[in-house]
Parts: C-alpha cells; structure tokens; sequence
C-alpha cells in the first residue's frame, strides 16, 4: 500500500492541485484531487488508452465535449425519495450535464478507432426526453418558463391583463385632482404583494382603503384603494393558482428524472471521471507527457526524465535554464543505486523525480519522459526524506531517520520502491557509514529497488564492491564549482564541500587547516576521483569523434554502394537493349527464311539448312543474354492477368492471347491463330509486340550438330509438358528436312492423343496427318506430313 504520507512526501497533492486547475466543476475538481495509484495493471493501462484516445481527438482539432456543470450529488440524493421534488433552480442544475452527455455519446459512438472512450461513454444519452423538458420548462436563470404548460400560460397573460388593469386603475387615482393634494408622490407601487399608493400620513383618513405598510420615515402611508380589491383579490386567487401550477409541473418533472435517477446517477459520474481524464490531457498536452510503459519484471528505465514541478516553477518564474533531463535504469541484477555528489547538486530531486513519476504513472497518467520510459508495478513505496527532528515526539534527526529505516526494512520486498535520502548521516560519520552498508545490504536481500543519497565516502567503496550495487553521481563543473544536474550512472561523485566553502569566502587558512585534519588519503581518493571523471570525459569526447567518423564512413559506403547499383543497372541497360536489337534482327531475318523456304527446298537443301540453323544458334545465344540483362522478362503476377491479355511466350517466341486464367494450378491457356496451349505462368513475360506469322513457326534450333529423330515420345507426360517438348521437335524436325514424323502419345484414356491432334489442326508446319497402321503402332501413334 502506498501511503498518504508517501504521496506528500513526493508533493503529488501539489501536482494534483495544478491539474485540476483544468477542471470544469467542482466535482470533477475534487476528483482530480482524490486521484490515487491503481492497484492493477489493466486499470492503469485502461486509463492511460483513455487519456492516449482523448489526446487523440485534441490533436485532430475535435477535443472533448466539456463545458462547466454544477455538482447534482446532493440534488441526487435529495430526489430519490418518494413524492419529493425540487424547487426550478435545482432542477436547472441538471442541464449542464444532461446536455454534455448527449454532447459526448453522439461525439464518440461513432468513432470505432476511440475502443476504450466508446466502452466508457457507450451508456450515456443524456436522457434527451427529460432534457427537452427541463429546456421547455426552466430557463438557465432557474425561472419556470411560460411554455412548461398551457395552463401556467394562460394563468399568467390572466395575471398580466389583471395587473395591466389594477396599475391603470391606480394610475387614474393619483391623476385625479380630488385625491392628488392628499399624495405623497405620484407613483405606483407594490407592499406585501398588493398594489398601493404613497399617502400622507396626516391625510391618510381621506382616502378609502386598506393600509398595508408604513414609509421608515414614518410620514407617508401605502394605501390599496377600495376601489381595487375586488380586483385585487381576483389577481391573489390568480398568483395562488399560478403557485399550483408551477408545484405541479416541478413535482411532475421531479418524478420523470426519479424514475431514471440510477442512471442519470452513472451518467453524472462517467462525466466527472471524463472530466478528469480531460484535465490530464491538457497537464499532459502542456508538459509534452508520453505515456509509459508499465512491466511486471521490477525494472525502471526512465529516458529524458524531468520533474513535473520543478519545470513548472522554472517556467513560472521565467528561468532561461532548463530542467536538466534525467536518464537513468535500475532493476534486473542491479537493484540498489546509491547517488552522491556535491550538496545542491540535485540528488534529492533525482530521487524525487523517480518517485514521483512512478506514483503517476501508476495512478495512470503520462509522465514528462520519453515514451520509451518503463516503470515497474509496485505496490508499496517506502520514504525516508528530511530533517524530522521533533520536540514533541523527542526524537533527533538521527533517531527519526532509524526509525523509518526500521520499518523500511520490516515492510521492503519485491514490490517495494525505496527512496532514503541522506542515508548514514545525523551522527559519527564512521558508525553511520557502517550502519548504512549494512542496512543497504539487508534490503538488497529483499529484492526491493533502492534508491539512496549520501556524502559518506565509506559507502561509496562498499556499494562499488558489492554485488547487485551501482553508484551514481550528480555532475559538478570543478571549474566553475557550479552543479551540472546530470546524473551518470556507475561513478562516483565528490561532495567538494571545502572547494564550495572557498567560494563563498571562507578564508584559505581555514580551508587549508581543513585539508590537513581531513587526511591525505581522502585527499588522495577525491583526486582519483576527480581523475577518474577527467578521464571519462576525454573518452566520452573521443567516443562521440569516434562514432561521428563511423556515420561519415557508413554515408559514404551507402553512396558508393548506391553509385554501383546504378552503373549495373546502366550497365544491363545498355546490354539488354544492344541484345534486343540484335534478336528482333535475327528474328526478322529467320521469318524471311522461312518464307522462303518451300522455293529453296529443290536447291542446295543441305546448305540452307545449315545457315537456318546457324541463325537459330545465334538467335538461341541472344535470348539467353537478354534473359540475362533484360529487367522486362520478369513475369507478370497471375492475380494481374486476365482473359484477353497479350503476353510473350518464352519457349515459343511470340505474343499470345489470354483466353483462360488458372489460378490454382498458376497456369495460363493462351492462343494465336487457331492455336491454344497451356503455359506455366513462368514461361509468361510482358508483351514483346511479337505476333504469330500466318505461316511461320517459331525457330528452335538442335544442340550441336546431332541427327534429328524423326520420333518422339510422350507417353506418360501430361498434356502442356507434353505439348511443350512437341513444339521444338516439330521445329527441328522440320530444320532437318524430314517430311515424315511419328508421334508416340499412346492410348490411355485418350486425353493425351486428342491434345496432340488438337495442336496440330492448322500447325503452319503441319500439311496433314493421321492415325498410325497396326505395324506402326495403331491408334498409340499420330504420323504427320510436313509441309
């Protein structure tokens, strides 16, 4: 449990007192005020999504429905029992918040990305039936209006036609000369709700009628004329039947908002707890807070860290210096961290600055830290800060700071935070440093985060060769003699009281007489020290050249890297469209060939064979390049294809038409002419502009110089496997001057022979062909002639 004294101890009334400044109600203010840590972690990290959600909806332009609202609790509690009601001026009090929440539900229920402001607002209505009336019913002033019924209406143009006739009645009274000499004025007026005259009191027998009040002077009468009463009894019995109506339209409004109290109730109280979480928005909002990160593993890694109060006090008074930030991490193996350095140096606000962050992140609120900042789940907070010397309770400041220690050390465990400041003071240096060495390692035991202050240099020793310990130190510039504020983790610091005391003028010879009492050897160790911090800096200096040198390395890497990049790129470019040039030459050439190949089939047939071949050969070499450079050859996606598309065909050389899009099996059908085929998608690439010749077929060339077969066989392959490999045989068989080849498919269930002779109906190097003889091979084989 974290205490009250804990909590004022780390001034977190004060902040409390601040952020409430935001409030829009008194109510709302009180709960800021109220504001404790939370004890789960899915409440914490609920309120910090809220306040991420309302932030949220700020930035865009579009904050929080707010406006002021009255406290109702007590209206609440007052109309709860049966036949009660209030009088028009409470009932006006539910306005406010009534309008706010109907405000809220149609701001947020919309809003699908705000999950946990819908979850929180998703009840509220604002009770828009019982808001229409309290509007129609009751101004702001808390006045009933004219319109909360036809009857009170027309109750009261009776009473204003009724006085409108009194007043002038009066009127004539006073003008009459018979009766003006017996006047002390010539107005009209009002006493004890009755319409009178001003008399004077020696004349007041002159005129008839009733005597309702007396001046304070005691000279002049207020007199209601006989002549009025009628008329004025008539307009009493009005205002009595006014009074009815009125009693009656609040009772009956007091029984509407009764009947859904328990709601409105919750409704109220859900705008309260908006109201609050708005207000932390705005402190947020005003600090640039993040939100933190909350762990169960006992750790505290706090990045760019300020205290809240200290920026806002240096802000308020105008301060060009800026609250140092603080980085700092504990937890893990190293659970306790002792803080020393110089006095006014910030170690008590570094510790406080832990402590309080803490305390707000888990009472769920941004903290004025980085967003990377992880903050344990604790459930207890021990503190021993201050001078507690009492009179009344007879301790000294050493026996107070024992007796916290004491029940420090009863109460630390695994959840524990703890913050002692000054530890080991208030008696002999000697017996408090042992004290405290021996207090820090008991609560080491504990597995509590320890966080201490001290000036005693036995300490600093002890914690550097203890297990689990690190020290700390605030940083003083030894040249200036001034505080830094910045605390590093894992050194020491120097308390450089004497160097302090030089400045602020104690004379030499003292200082020197100090030095001599105080030993060499803490002389010698506060040089070690100081050397140690010298040294550090250099290295930090030299690091920090060090890593400027590596980025400067890693730029220039990633700019030669990037220069290479685009001479290859420029490179293939270049190559592929050379290539490129080259092949669409050698296709041009080959297709004339061919054309002219059934002329120079009687002559010299062997030769021009050989030179077809050759072309193919140096076409084949070609499109192995451009395969090689060429960035074009990558294939399309299937999911970008669709029927009626042109694309190249690789194996076949041409652009062919999209008739059939198989996705499952990543296979195209495609057509040119009469043709169709199957293609796997990674024969497929973008559009060549290569079409089909009417009578040209694609040229493949054989390997090398081998004989060509005047068979092939595909028993046993599937349909575009087998197609596949039927295509370049047809080629190379025609190359070579057969007329005549067999085609082995086999019988099977016929798939593959109709496959067969469907691709070679109208192939242009097919003249005809037909089912194999029984000597042959039967209705297993396919003979074709050749053109």
């Amino acid at each position: 449990m974290i205490t009250a004294n804990a909590l004022d101890l780390l001034e977190f009334h004060k902040l409390l007192r601040i952020i409430s400044s935001f409030a829009h109600s008194d109510a709302s203010k009180k709960s800021v005020e109220d504001i404790r840590p939370l004890n789960d972690r899915e409440n914490i990290e609920r309120r910090l999504s809220q306040i991420d959600e309302i932030r949220k909806i700020a930035h865009e332009g579009n904050p929080l429905k707010l406006s002021p609202f009255l406290d109702i609790s007590d209206l609440i509690v007052k109309i709860k029992p049966e036949g009660a009601f209030l009088e028009a001026s409470e009932l006006s009090s539910f306005v406010p918040m009534l309008h706010i929440a109907s405000t809220i539900s149609l701001q947020i229920k919309e809003r699908f990305d705000l999950p946990f402001l819908r979850e929180l607002t998703n009840h509220l209505t604002g009770h828009p039936d019982i808001l229409s009336m309290l509007n129609k019913s009751i101004d702001s002033e808390g006045n009933i209006l004219d319109t909360a019924s036809p009857m009170l209406s027309e109750l009261r143009s009776r009473i204003r036609r009724l006085e409108v006739r009194i007043i002038k009645k009066l009127e004539e009274i006073v003008r009459d000369n018979r009766l003006s000499i017996f006047l002390q004025d010539d107005f009209v007026t009002k006493r004890s709700g009755r319409w009178v005259i001003p008399v004077r009191m020696d004349s007041k027998g002159q005129v008839q009628g009733v005597v309702h009040d007396v001046s304070r002077s005691g000279e002049t009468a207020f007199i209601e004329p006989l002549s009025i009463i009628n008329l004025a009894n008539e307009l009493e019995n009005l205002i009595a039947e006014q009074k009815a109506e009125e009693i009656r339209i609040l009772k009956n409004i007091s029984s509407k908002i009764r009947s859904v109290i328990d709601e409105i109730d919750a409704e109220f109280h859900t705008i309260i707890y908006l109201d609050m979480l708005n207000c932390i928005t705005q402190f947020a909002d005003m600090l640039k807070m993040e939100t933190p990160q909350i762990n169960d593993s006992n750790d505290i890694f706090l990045v760019r860290a300020i205290h809240p109060l200290l920026f806002l006090s240096f802000q308020k008074m105008g301060h060009t210096q800026q609250v140092v930030p603080l980085d700092i991490q504990l937890g893990g193996d190293n659970t306790v961290m002792v803080i020393t350095g110089a006095n006014a140096g910030g170690k008590t606000i570094a510790m406080k600055t832990i402590g309080l962050l803490l305390i707000m992140a888990l009472s769920g609120m941004p903290v004025p830290a980085d967003s990377l900042s992880s903050l344990p789940l604790i459930h207890n907070l021990l503190i021993d800060i201050g001078d507690e010397q009492s009179i009344e309770t007879n301790l000294s400041t050493f026996s107070a700071h024992v007796s916290h220690i004491s029940e420090i050390l009863q109460k630390a465990d695994s959840k524990t935070l703890v913050l002692i400041d000054e530890l080991g003071t208030g008696t002999d240096p000697d017996e408090g440093a042992a004290l405290a060495c021996a207090v820090l390692k008991e609560l080491r035991k504990s597995n509590a985060l320890i966080f201490a202050t001290t000036h005693l240099t036995a300490i600093k020793g002890f914690v550097h060769q203890t297990e689990g310990m690190m020290n700390a130190s605030m940083e003083f510039d030894q040249n200036t003699l001034t505080p830094l504020y910045s605390l590093k983790v894992g050194e020491p610091g120097q308390s450089y009281a004497l160097e302090i005391a030089r400045r602020y003028g104690l004379p030499d010879n003292i200082i020197a007489s100090a030095k001599g009492m105080l030993g060499s050897l803490k002389v010698e160790f506060d040089n070690l020290i100081a050397d140690l911090n010298e040294k550090r800096k250099q290295y930090e200096h030299s690091l920090h050249e060090l890593q400027g040198q590596r980025l400067e390395v890693e730029r220039k890497n990633k700019l030669l890297e990037k220069m290479l990049s685009e001479t290859e790129t420029r490179q293939k470019e270049i190559l592929a469209k050379a290539y490129k040039d080259a092949s669409d030459i050698l296709s041009d050439t080959k297709k004339h060939m061919y054309t002219l190949l059934d002329e120079l089939r009687k002559k010299s047939k062997e030769k021009i064979h050989e030179n077809i071949k050759q072309v193919g050969r140096m076409q084949q070499y070609v499109s192995e390049k451009l395969m090689e450079y060429d960035n074009d050859t990558a294939a399309p996606s299937i999911d970008s294809i669709k029927e009626g598309d042109i694309v190249f065909v690789k194996s076949l050389g041409f652009d062919m038409s999209v008739i059939e899009v198989m996705q499952k099996r990543n296979r195209l059908k495609v057509t040119a002419g009469n043709r169709e085929i199957e293609v796997p998608l990674s024969d497929i690439s973008f559009k060549r502009d290569k079409s089909v010749a009417v009578n040209v077929t694609p040229l493949q060339v054989a390997q090398g110089d081998e004989t060509v077969s005047s068979k092939i066989n595909l028993v046993g392959l599937r349909v575009d496997e087998a197609l596949s490999r039927l295509e370049p045989f047809l080629n190379h068989a025609s190359l070579a001057g057969l007329t005549e080849i067999t085609i082995i498919h086999g019988i099977g269930k016929g798939l593959l022979s109709r496959a067969v002779r469907e691709h070679l109906s109208g192939h242009p190097l097919v003249k005809h062909f037909r089912n194999g003889t029984p000597e042959e091979g039967g209705n297993g084989v396919t003979i074709v002639i050749l053109i």
